[in-house]
C-alpha cells in the first residue's frame, strides 16, 4: 500500500484519476503538476453538487467503511463528508498526540459536552481522541444535551477536572452554577470547539470557574478535517499549522496569490494530506486570518478573524450567503436595485444574525417583507429555526436600508458581503 499521507504530486494525481470531479477542474493543467499554486481554488458549490448522495462525481471509490458525517456547508441543502477508516483513524490520532500538548494532565477526568447524534460529529471525535491521546484520561460522556441540574450533579458527582464542549454550552452551565450559588471546584481546564469563545461568555465562564484555563481543543471540521491545533502559546483564536498532515494557506482575496508575510489579512484555503477517498484540495475553509510568524516557522502560527463571505457562522451553524440572498429575493419586489449584506451580532450571551437589505421599499411593507423574508430563510435552512428555538442563538432580523448605503470594503470598493461584528470586539 502506498504511503497513507501523499505529496501534494500524489494526491493530485490520485484524485484526477479516480475523481470525476477534480478531472473536469484540472483537465486543463499539465499531467504533472506539484505545486499548489498552480491549481484553482475549488468552488464550494461546484463541490458540493458533485458530492452528492446518488451519482456521486466527487469521491474517490465507494462508500464501504469509515465514519459519515453531516457537514456544515454553507447552504440550507443536505450534505456530508466521509472518512475511510484508515482516513479517520489518522485524523483522530494526529489530533490526539497535539492535544497531548494543551494542558491535559494523566487522571484527568475528562467530560465531554458535545453533541452527539444525527450525524454530528463532535461528541463521537472528542471521545476518539481522547481514547487515543498518550495523557491517560478518565472520560464521562455526558453530552450537551443532558438538562443542566443533571449535568451539573453528574460533573460533581464524579470530579471533573476538565470541560469540553461548545462555547456556548459552557457559558450556560456557568450562568447556571453563578445562578445558583453552585460551584464545580475539581475543574481546572476548559477546552472549546465549534465556535469562538466571546468575550462576554469567557468572563461568564471565569466568573463560575475563576481558576480554570480556557483553552480551544483545536481547529477541524468535517469538511476539511484537522486545520490547526493549539498550544499553550496560542492565545484567543490563534492555532498553529500541522505540517506534515495538512497544509494552510492564506490567500490574497484579489489576487488569489499565498500571502507569505505575517500581519497580511487573507483568505484561508487548506489541503488534507491524508485523505484520499473524499479529497480536499485547495479547499475554502469559509474563515479569514493572518500569519503571526514568519515563513518558515515549524507549524506556523496564524489567528482566525472571522468568517470569508462564503458564509456566516451564527454560533455553531453555518448560513450561506446564497440562501440569505435567495430568500430576500424570492420576497422582496424586484422593481430596482436589491442588495443584501449579512451581519453576526453577539448580545445578550447569545450569537445573532441580521439581514440589511437595501431595496426601495414602502414603510408601510417593511415588517411584513421582514417577516416573510424571515419565513423563507428558514424554509431554506431549517437548521436555523430550530437553534432559534431551542434558545441557541437570537432570532435573526431584518434591518432596511437605501440603495447604495451598504458598507464596502475601503480598498477595493466592493460590497462587503458578510460582516462579523463579534471580530471586531474580540
Amino acid at each position: 500500500m502506498a504511503p497513507f499521507k501523499l505529496s501534494v504530486a500524489a494526491l493530485v494525481a490520485y484524485a484526477r484519476e479516480r475523481s470525476p470531479f477534480y478531472r473536469k477542474l484540472y483537465r486543463s493543467l499539465p499531467e504533472k503538476t506539484a505545486s499548489l499554486a498552480s491549481l484553482p481554488v475549488v468552488r464550494q458549490e461546484d463541490f458540493w453538487r458533485a458530492n452528492s448522495y446518488r451519482g456521486n462525481r466527487l469521491l474517490t471509490g465507494p462508500l464501504q467503511d469509515g465514519v459519515l458525517l453531516r457537514s456544515g456547508g454553507t447552504t440550507g441543502k443536505p450534505k456530508f463528508s466521509v472518512f475511510s477508516r484508515d482516513e479517520w483513524s489518522e485524523f483522530s490520532s494526529y489530533f490526539a498526540r497535539k492535544l497531548a500538548l494543551n494542558g491535559l494532565k494523566n487522571g484527568d477526568r475528562v467530560a465531554n459536552l458535545f453533541y452527539s447524534g444525527a450525524l454530528y460529529g463532535s461528541f463521537l471525535f472528542t471521545h476518539k481522541v481522547l481514547e487515543e491521546c498518550p495523557v491517560r484520561t478518565l472520560q464521562l460522556p455526558i453530552t450537551g444535551t443532558t438538562p443542566l441540574p443533571d449535568m451539573i450533579s453528574l460533573l460533581k458527582e464524579h470530579g471533573a477536572s476538565v470541560l469540553t464542549g461548545l462555547p456556548s454550552t459552557i457559558a450556560a452551565l456557568a450562568g447556571r452554577l453563578k445562578a445558583r450559588g453552585l460551584s464545580l471546584p475539581k475543574v481546572r481546564l476548559i477546552l472549546f470547539a465549534g465556535e469562538p469563545m466571546q468575550p462576554d461568555q469567557r468572563l461568564l465562564v471565569l466568573a463560575a470557574f475563576p481558576k480554570t484555563g480556557i483553552r480551544s481543543i483545536g481547529y477541524a471540521s468535517n469538511d476539511a478535517g484537522m486545520l490547526g491545533y493549539a498550544d499553550p502559546s496560542c492565545g484567543p483564536n490563534e492555532f498553529r499549522a500541522c505540517d506534515g498532515h495538512s497544509i494552510y494557506e492564506i490567500l490574497d482575496e484579489e489576487t488569489g496569490r499565498p500571502i507569505s508575510e505575517p500581519d497580511c489579512e487573507g483568505l484561508s484555503v487548506a489541503t488534507a494530506l491524508a485523505r484520499r477517498l473524499m479529497p480536499i484540495i485547495r479547499y475554502p475553509v469559509g474563515d479569514r486570518a493572518l500569519w503571526l510568524e514568519p515563513v518558515g516557522t515549524p507549524n506556523r502560527k496564524y489567528r482566525l478573524l472571522g468568517r470569508s463571505e462564503e458564509s456566516a457562522r451564527v454560533a455553531s451553524l453555518s448560513v450561506g450567503f446564497d440562501e440569505g440572498a435567495k430568500a430576500v429575493r424570492q420576497t422582496v419586489p424586484q422593481s430596482g436595485s436589491v442588495q443584501l449584506q449579512m451581519i453576526v451580532e453577539h448580545r445578550g450571551g447569545k450569537d445573532g444574525l441580521i439581514l440589511r437589505v437595501a431595496a426601495r421599499v414602502s414603510p408601510k411593507r417593511e415588517e411584513r417583507l421582514a417577516r416573510r423574508i424571515i419565513q423563507t430563510l428558514y424554509g431554506r435552512q431549517p437548521m436555523l429555526r430550530r437553534f432559534v428555538h431551542e434558545g441557541k442563538i437570537r432570532a435573526p432580523r431584518v434591518e432596511w436600508r437605501d440603495p447604495g448605503t451598504l458598507e464596502a470594503n475601503p480598498r477595493t470598493g466592493k460590497l462587503r458581503r458578510i460582516i462579523d461584528l463579534r471580530a471586531r470586539r474580540s
